[in-house]
Formats: structure tokens, sequence, C-alpha cells
């Protein structure tokens, strides 16, 4: 068999991956899974993981301590982020951050476990994404026809009902976000919030202090693998949200919205953007947009334990449990 350093490279995602033109993808960062737990140590959080539909969409859920048996609490439906390549609710640091969110928030989470690309091209995680919270939409219907969780049916308040997601996931929460605004939830059941963290969003066209040499980098050639046949490649609208042929951001299915940036992240410029053009859209809900100075992407979730990790934490917090 030939050796892979004779093979031609049709997409490096190094240190990631390699995707060769004859089909094979060679990855070289395995994501390691840490179980579910009845009881974190540190936050009492109790996990567990489900299939939602087999066997391709799972999630994990995290349920707080409860100060009653019949407490209700918010919902929130998570993506996790790896920019569509890596990652899972179920490795360390998404775990770990769920826990900690779970306790902060006193919120319900169902963390989504889509299924990744290149084996998975987009729009797969995106049909996964929307596949699992309509199914924990269906939960307020009495003769769904599906498998409920208990405890999302004995402890879900559905009129406090979130969707958020960091990086790849951020980008997910959004255009999940714009579906839900031109396509109902199962029992009508709303969305009050919406929170992106560091919202990977690309395009043609420099932004901010962007050259055109920073459009081509890392970026650039994620989406170009994940979703090779989008239509206007990285000025297909749902990576990049500004372009001319994009759905208005009026349209935006929450009626409250989060962004959290990185100063020292690249997505930054066009996080900015995003929320003024929010602003501009007529978008009759109420925006806020948290910049941490000094810090990098995904920094809160990679190390949790530094004092603006912990403040972006509490925000986070109180934006779901407000």
């Amino acid at each position: 068999m030939a050796s892979n350093h004779t093979k031609k490279v049709l997409h490096d995602l190094s240190p990631y991956l390699v995707v060769y033109t004859d089909g094979t993808i060679e990855r070289f960062v395995i994501t390691t899974s840490v179980p579910p737990s009845p009881e974190d140590p540190t936050t009492g959080v109790a996990s567990k993981d489900i299939i939602v539909v087999s066997p391709d969409v799972k999630a994990r859920l995290f349920l707080p301590k409860l100060t009653d048996t019949d407490q209700k609490l918010p919902v929130l439906v998570y993506y996790h982020g790896g920019g569509f390549i890596v990652d899972s609710p179920y490795c360390l640091p998404y775990h770990r951050y769920m826990n900690f969110l779970a306790a902060e928030a006193k919120a319900l989470i169902i963390s989504v476990e889509y299924r990744l690309a290149p084996e998975h091209l987009l729009p797969i995680a995106y049909e996964d994404s929307w596949t699992a919270l309509q199914w924990v939409a269906s939960h307020v219907i009495a003769n769904a026809n599906i498998e409920k969780d208990p405890w999302i049916i004995k402890h879900g308040d559905f009129g406090h009902l979130y969707i958020g997601g960091d990086s790849a996931g951020g980008n997910i929460a959004h255009n999940i976000a714009l579906r839900a605004g031109v396509e109902p939830l199962i029992g009508d059941v709303k969305i009050m919030g919406t929170y992106l963290c560091y919202p990977y969003f690309w395009g043609s066209k420099p932004v901010g202090p962007q050259s055109k040499e920073d459009l081509t980098g890392f970026a650039y050639k994620v989406w170009m693998c994940v979703y090779p046949s989008a239509a206007g490649g990285i000025d297909n609208p749902m990576i990049n949200p500004f372009v001319e042929n994009a759905p208005s951001l009026s349209g935006l299915a929450c009626s409250r919205l989060l962004v959290c940036l990185a100063g020292k992240d690249a997505f930054t410029p066009r996080g900015i953007l995003y929320v003024e053009t929010v602003k501009k859209s007529g978008w009759k809900g109420e925006e806020q947009l948290v910049e941490v100075d000094g810090e990098d992407h995904e920094f809160h979730v990679n190390n949790p334990y530094t004092e603006q990790a912990k403040d972006l934490m509490k925000k986070l917090a109180a934006f779901i449990s407000k």
C-alpha cells in the first residue's frame, strides 16, 4: 500500500487532519472522552448520555443540584466548538464547561453530539443540531412519538428555552435561530435567548484590521473542507451572514441575544460587525456584547479557572437564568 507521503493532499488541516484526493482521511488528534457522572465532585452536577435519533444524533445532559425535587429549570441546548471537525460533548473541556455552566446558571443543559466533518460534510451538522432542538421541543407534546427523557419532562421550563454555542457551535446557534424564524419548533415552543461565543463567521472581504492574506488562512481552509458544496464558498450566508443574499438578521427567532468575544481572537471583528448588523436590521430583541480584553479564542473553555474565565461564565449564567 502506498505511503500517505506519496498521496495527493486535498485539504491540509494540520495539526488536526488531512484529507487526500482519494477520499481517505488521516486524523492526528483523537478526542478522549470522559464518562458522565451521577454527581460531579466539583459542582454536584449530574450528567448522562442519551440517544436523540439512533444512531446519528446523541447528547449529554447536565442537571444541577436541585433545591426541590420538582424544580423547573431553564433549558439550554448547547452546540460545542471545534471547527466542525473535532471535539464533542464527551471530551474533557466541554464536559467540564457544561458542569460549571449548569451549576452556575441552575439550568438543564442538552449538549448536542452532532456528526463531524469531513467524514460527514455540512450541512449534516446543521441538520443534526436542528433535529436535536426539535426533539427537545417535542417534550411539550403529550403524545409525541419519541422516547422522552425524564429529566427534561420533570425539570425543563420551556418558557425559558435557550440555545448557544462556541466557535463552530456559535455558528450553528446563529443558523438555528434563523431557521426557527421560518420553520417553527414543535409545539410552537419559542427560543427566549441565543448566545454566541467567538462565533465562526468568515468571508472573502476583510473586516476591521484584517488583511486579505488573513482571509485565506486556517478559518478559510476549514470551511472549504467541511462544506465544499456550499454555494458561494466562503461567502455562503451560513458562514458569512453579511453578504447581500444572506437572510436578514431581523429574522433571528429569539428575544434576547448575547455575543461574547475575546480581544485577541481573529473572529472578533466579525463578531462586532454581527452585533452592529443585528442592531441595524430592525430585530426587535435585546442584544448584549461582551468583549474580554487580552484573551484568545475559546479561553474560558480551555482554562475555566482564570478570573476572566470565571467572570465570563457568570455573565453566561446570568443571561440564561435571567
